[in-house]
């Protein structure tokens, strides 16, 4: 009897081991996080309670395609990846290039032991101003002049699938900022000096991410589908009320102030479901953006009850300090703490890993503050549908310049001019001009140069000039609408007497500022750059002219009114 007692325990024993260890089995077979059918916030804890420290840190990090490959997803369990301005596949790379190169990284991502697809972001401030052949819809400067949300919805609408055609799934943008200086190197980032036009503007946002379903709850991410992308709102706050003008400087105003002027925009990207927002550069009353958690978390989290994730910008760590990077366990400190969850550290990520991973043992950062950056993160990932598609296919490409964007980017363009001045009086307009005529003139250094049109962000970081993408310059459209009798004559810059001996019906002159972005782009003077002011002289002295001024904020043109009898201002 015993030995049967003993016999009969010891199967009962086995039997309960057997069914644990299958139940074990059975919990890692069936991963909860992978199943679409729980709430995202099930799918979030589920996937959290599985993640190493490791691993949740990597899902911090941003990297440039630059430095990223298959295997360093896969090693250092990358979050992201972005192309910064200018950083492609090749040049003039189709969208099937760019769609092998995301879903490469992606297939990284996808081999880890969790397989936690990556997000990979562009900047498309400018249409999908990197890529070439891309739609280009004029700067936010020309898109708060038409006063027409409805168009801007649009804009952002083309702008997501053009975006999607080259596999990517986030923007950063738009870009919300109240650009108060025209000085300012980035102040054609800025719809409107007016904070109301900048909110009415972010229905662009709803054009990216989609529209929200009714009774969606304030401050949740939201992105509609595989043809939209997650938005980016930028940069928290205060980018474009910085004394002088001066990028990345200090922005000297009252709380009341900088809730009234600078961040109107972000309660309104907030409302409409934008996933993501980008920290400035700039200090508000000598503290640095990026270390302030008393907006950051303070604030924007806690008061807007923004539920997205909170990006740098780029190398936004390093610029804490001054110089960069010089006390950078300080800058991961005081950046992580202060509630920024995504760090875009574009090549030295090795350093910020090992650094945060440091600073989290040793209880500089607290586990919860990881914890929370990681649920934000995973939160856009799962809204975004990333993990039951995380790979992009060819079938969106057909969108990438399409003829309806284009058509759609020549009705933003119409509805973006200013018209300064048209003749002497309303009585004698010289605009419209006539388009039979027996000799024109065309001069100036914008008039045949699509890289001068289009001003930066385009094809570069910087933007540059030449016919480096594909579009139609202003000579061109000229041709093709005036009547065929009409002699078109081009001319750069004409001198005096070529134009007075010459017999011109009229003249279009366009001139304007060289592209450029950001820091780059700051100015003291706000004048037209040489040989501009000539060119104006000569041609308007003699012959009734037009001038066409591509400026990307108001310039001087105060000196040269008396001699333009028509004067036209266009966005690039």
């Amino acid at each position: 009897m015993p030995m049967q007692k003993m016999a009969k325990d010891s199967a009962f024993l086995i039997g309960i081991l057997v069914l644990c260890l299958w139940a074990a089995m059975a919990d890692v077979m069936y991963m909860a996080y992978k199943d679409p059918k729980h709430p995202i916030n099930h799918r979030i804890k589920d996937l959290m309670g599985r993640m190493t420290l490791e691993e949740k840190i990597g899902q911090m990090v941003q990297i440039d395609r630059t430095v990223a490959s298959a295997e360093v997803m896969k090693k250092y369990y990358i979050g992201s990846v972005l192309s910064g301005g200018g950083s492609v596949p090749a040049m003039k790379a189709s969208p099937e290039i760019w769609v092998d190169m995301v879903n490469e990284f992606q297939k990284g991502s996808l081999s880890t032991r969790l397989g936690i697809p990556m997000i990979y972001g562009i900047d498309a401030v400018h249409g999908h101003g990197n890529v070439y052949k891309a739609t280009l819809f004029p700067h936010n400067v020309g898109l708060g002049a038409t006063m027409d949300p409805e168009l801007v919805k649009k804009i952002g609408s083309a702008t997501a699938l053009e975006v999607r055609a080259t596999g990517i799934p986030y923007v950063f943008a738009p870009c919300v900022a109240v650009c108060r200086d025209p000085r300012w190197g980035r102040c054609y980032e800025s719809y409107s000096e007016d904070p109301k036009v900048v909110q009415a503007m972010t229905d662009i946002i709803t054009g990216l991410q989609g529209d929200l379903p009714a009774n969606f709850r304030k401050g949740v991410p939201y992105v509609a589908g595989k043809e939209k992308v997650a938005a980016c709102a930028k940069h928290y706050v205060g980018d474009g009320g910085t004394t002088k003008g001066i990028n990345e400087n200090n922005t000297e105003t009252s709380k009341h102030e900088l809730l009234s002027i600078h961040m109107p925009g972000y309660y309104n990207s907030i409302i409409k479901g934008v996933t993501t927002v980008m920290i400035s550069y700039s200090s508000w009353n000598g503290i640095k953006m990026h270390t302030n958690r008393d907006m950051i978390t303070g604030f924007l989290k806690n008061t807007l009850r923004f539920r997205g994730f909170v990006i740098s910008d780029w190398e936004g760590l390093d610029r804490i300090t001054s110089p960069p990077h010089a006390n950078y366990t300080y800058s991961i400190v005081a950046g992580v703490n202060a509630g920024i969850d995504m760090i875009m550290v574009p090549t030295k990520y090795k350093e910020f890993i090992d650094g945060l991973t440091s600073l989290v043992k040793n209880n500089f950062i607290p586990t919860s503050r990881i914890d929370d950056a990681v649920k934000r993160i995973l939160r856009v990932k799962f809204t975004m549908g990333l993990f039951e598609n995380p790979l992009a296919d060819y079938s969106m490409t057909k969108y990438l310049g399409s003829q309806e964007h284009r058509e759609l980017a020549r009705e933003a363009v119409r509805k973006s001019l200013v018209l300064l001045k048209n003749g002497e009086s309303a009585d004698e307009p010289l605009l419209p001009l006539p388009k039979k005529a027996s000799k024109i003139l065309i001069a100036g250094s914008h008039a045949n140069d699509i890289g001068n049109q289009c001003g930066g962000w385009t094809i570069q970081w910087q933007g540059q000039s030449g016919n480096h993408t594909s579009g139609t310059t202003i000579l061109e459209g000229i041709k093709k609408t005036v009547d065929p009798k009409t002699k078109v004559v081009f001319n750069e810059n004409p001198d005096a007497s070529y134009v007075k001996s010459n017999k011109f019906s009229y003249a279009v002159v366009v001139v304007g500022e060289p592209p450029y972005s950001e820091t780059f782009g700051g100015s003291l003077n706000l004048t037209l750059p040489d040989p501009a002011p000539t060119v104006i002289t000569n041609a308007c002295a003699y012959v009734k002219c037009v001038v066409v001024l591509i400026t990307g904020r108001p310039i001087v043109i105060q000196p040269y009114v008396a001699q333009i009898d028509a004067l036209v201002s266009v966005m690039p």
